[in-house]
């Protein structure tokens, strides 16, 4: 079903619906006594889910083929690269001294549960009413403990949620580390900046920001549709191409540069190649040419 201005979801519908499949990446990559990531939560929180195609896919009973984007080795060799960078964003936050996270859609996430938070950091997970209730009530019946003060902000990103983060605990006078992953591609040009001004005025010196890099001036116009026949050819019920917002937009470092924020980036090749690992030959392997991996720091 198309996006509209009110739609809401799940876990088994819509945008929750991806939320699902890149936990159900994860499980898959944290399979076997040579995994690249270590989430052991992945597995069960998916299986909770009940999406047949991503519970089959974890138990390796879809074969991806030759597809060199979509095939298991490149699949859980991307979702590595993507947990590391942004699993190494929050642990040097830390190392920094900033002990306030915000997760914004924060969906199947369990970076509260694994990561070794310092002791008094607080971590806000922003997320649809229904996707919060289902990880905190799935995560606490199977006993797991969060590894930091994990608050759930249960509120949809369209909504106010800088006064709903405030009321959580939320403390704007103290440095925050953010991260938008997997986010950006899924809100209209003009809600991206509304989201990183809202962001800006929520935040001390010192904070910073991960997300994706994206330049789609060099991405093939049809990539969303290209890559949604692929994925359904495989299996998957996702119509990407219903869920992504196309159009001109501003590349994040470029937004976040003119405003104060000094701005890394760390391509898809270079984010690849520091992990071991080469990026997949297949033009829709990263989003146009120079994209990749963002980290800001404000001040």
């Amino acid at each position: 079903m198309a996006r509209s201005d009110k739609d809401t979801w799940d876990l088994a519908s819509s945008v929750g619906a991806t939320a699902t499949a890149v936990a159900a990446s994860r499980a898959m990559a944290s399979q076997n006594p040579d995994a690249l990531l270590n989430d052991p939560f992945a597995d069960p929180l998916v299986r909770a889910v009940g999406i047949d195609t991503f519970v089959k896919l974890i138990d390796g009973e879809i074969d991806h083929g030759d597809d060199p984007l979509l095939n298991r080795r490149a699949m859980n060799e991307q979702i590595a690269v993507r947990t590391r960078y942004f699993d190494e964003f929050f642990l040097r936050a830390s190392e920094s001294g900033i002990r306030q996270a915000v997760i914004l859609a924060s969906g199947l996430d369990t970076r509260a549960y694994r990561l070794p938070w310092p002791a008094g950091t607080q971590v806000f997970e922003i997320d649809q009413p229904q996707v919060i209730a289902f990880k905190t009530r799935t995560l606490a019946g199977l006993g797991a403990e969060p590894t930091a003060q994990r608050i759930a902000v249960a509120i949809d990103l369209r909504e106010d949620w800088p006064a709903a983060l405030v009321a959580a605990g939320f403390d704007p006078t103290q440095p925050t580390a953010w991260s938008a992953e997997g986010l950006l591609v899924y809100l209209p040009p003009e809600a991206q900046d509304r989201l990183f001004d809202n962001i800006a005025a929520l935040s001390a010196p010192g904070s910073r920001i991960a997300t994706e890099h994206m330049d789609m001036r060099h991405v093939p116009a049809d990539w969303a549709e290209r890559l949604t026949e692929r994925s359904q050819r495989l299996g998957s019920d996702i119509n990407l191409a219903e869920l992504f917002y196309t159009g001109d937009r501003n590349p994040a470092a470029d937004y976040l540069g003119a405003r104060g924020w000094h701005t890394d980036v760390r391509t898809t090749e270079q984010a690849y190649a520091i992990n071991g690992f080469e990026v997949p030959n297949d033009e829709l392997a990263s989003f146009g040419a120079g994209s990749g991996y963002l980290t800001a720091v404000l001040g």
